[in-house]
């Protein structure tokens, strides 16, 4: 992005359509706004209750975050609107991140996540959109599978204005103040929500007998938010509260289990509304919007991560249903024994990703440090500490698992794996980035930093 300074940053851009998008959901789905207060409430609980939790948050300057965070999800039909997507997200400063096969757990999409990519992007605002692409070669009837297919050519879900600005902004570097105005309020309507379908209903029973999601996809104007979710400090608070909100929450949350060290991400929603909807030559209904919380936890490395994959499938391979059985959420917690449950072990052993710093201590006694040593006496010693750095992207089991929920409970297709992150970036128009590279590199970036500082003082003994 251009650094013209009659331009609005990227970040700035990013910042007012989160605040927009959030006000037209809490418009659409009510609930939403309960959600959005529950989720307050608790998160001020929780750091009144933890102290230390509150000062690990400081540190990272991710206090301020916590009450605009938010991620959302839409779902595309074509390679065309995936790739407008990304254009119009790169207005914002948002990149495609990671790639998610669905397919695994029997929903016909793969994924990536758009969000922002640098340290001070994400503190100032970490607004993310999980963004799927339907799938239609596992659509097995061809008559259907072209039906669809014909059905999303004769769509174009971007208002002419919108890609204009878009086309404005590669072309010039960025956007005025009134032009940024503009793009959020033309962008905004990709995502806004149409009761009137494109398809008769006997059109839309066809591939909602396919697939639900299929149905979802491609029988609308265009995509519609699917859900918008605030990031809660204790998830499972969010939960146990949910009913007497007057929401009706899922059965599990997703993701690892209760831990005194979160790792990665935890999920839940609730149940998706049943909303009356318009055939063109009849009335019905659709399900398919939602409300859901996360909890974010540390990211994990390469290492950590085969640990957690390895122990999610064990979990998952003792039974058919998931995270439907009834035992599920105490088979996961036996599991999980197996992962180290403390920063000091998640660090030493390799599993996580840190921030490193100085303490108070360390500025003290920075001259007598020798910056090349490694980081374990460092921290033995107190004069530097290690502050988780949050995961910021997404889980695909868990996200199959939260789309299943909500596509009426019983939607269990298989499908055999099939991968396809090199037809996706096709689609995409572009490369998608290796998410634990990013870890990687925050990591690497504190410790040059640190070491750096290290040396200074060295130097000025």
């Amino acid at each position: 992005m251009n650094s013209n300074s009659s331009f609005v940053a990227a970040d700035e851009i990013r910042a007012r359509f989160s605040h927009a998008m959030s006000a037209m959901y809490r418009q659409e789905v009510p609930q939403y706004g309960t959600l959005v207060d529950l989720v307050a409430d608790i998160n001020t609980r929780t750091l009144n209750a933890e102290p230390a939790l509150h000062a690990q948050l400081a540190r990272a300057d991710e206090l301020d975050r916590l009450d605009v965070e938010r991620h959302g999800a839409i779902r595309v039909g074509t390679a065309a609107e995936l790739a407008t997507l990304r254009r119009l997200f790169a207005v914002m400063g948002m990149e495609p991140v990671g790639y998610y096969d669905l397919s695994v757990a029997g929903v016909p999409v793969h994924s990536t996540a758009f969000r922002p990519v640098s340290d001070a992007a994400l503190l100032s605002n970490p607004f993310r959109v999980f963004t799927s692409l339907l799938r239609l070669e596992l659509i097995t009837d061809a008559a259907l599978r072209q039906k669809a297919a014909d059905i999303l050519a004769r769509r174009n879900i971007f208002t002419p204005r919108a890609l204009e600005l878009i086309s404005q902004c590669e072309a010039e570097g960025g956007l005025s103040a009134a032009h940024a105005d503009d793009f959020v309020r033309e962008a905004l309507e990709t995502f806004r929500w149409h009761n009137t379908a494109t398809v008769d209903a006997q059109t839309y029973r066809a591939l909602q007998a396919s697939h639900r999601l299929v149905a979802d996809v491609v029988c609308f104007r265009g995509p519609h938010i699917n859900h918008l979710t605030p990031r809660t400090l204790d998830i499972d608070a969010a939960q146990a509260a949910m009913p007497a909100r007057g929401m009706d929450a899922k059965d599990v949350v997703e993701g690892p289990p209760r831990r005194d060290c979160p790792i990665l991400l935890r999920q839940t929603s609730f149940k998706a509304l049943q909303e009356t909807v318009r055939f063109t030559d009849d009335e019905g209904a659709h399900t398919a919007r939602f409300g859901e919380i996360e909890q974010r936890g540390v990211a994990l490395t390469r290492k950590g991560r085969a640990l957690y994959d390895a122990l999610l499938t064990e979990v998952r391979d003792m039974s058919n249903a998931g995270s439907a059985a009834p035992d599920y959420t105490q088979r996961l917690e036996q599991a999980f024994r197996a992962f180290p449950d403390d920063h000091g072990a998640l660090q030493a052993q390799g599993l996580a990703f840190y921030r490193y710093s100085l303490t108070a201590i360390g500025h003290v006694q920075a001259r007598a440090a020798d910056a090349e040593v490694s980081l374990q006496p460092l921290l033995a010693k107190g004069w530097v500490q290690a502050d988780p750095i949050t995961y910021e992207d997404f889980l695909p089991v868990s996200a199959a698992g939260i789309f299943q929920s909500n596509l009426g409970g019983e939607e269990q297709k298989q499908y055999q794996a099939n991968a396809a992150q090199q037809a996706f970036e096709a689609a995409l128009g572009a490369q998608v980035h290796d998410e634990i590279a990013l870890y990687e590199a925050a990591q690497q970036r504190s410790i040059d930093q640190l070491r750096a500082q290290l040396r200074s003082a060295a130097a000025a003994a």
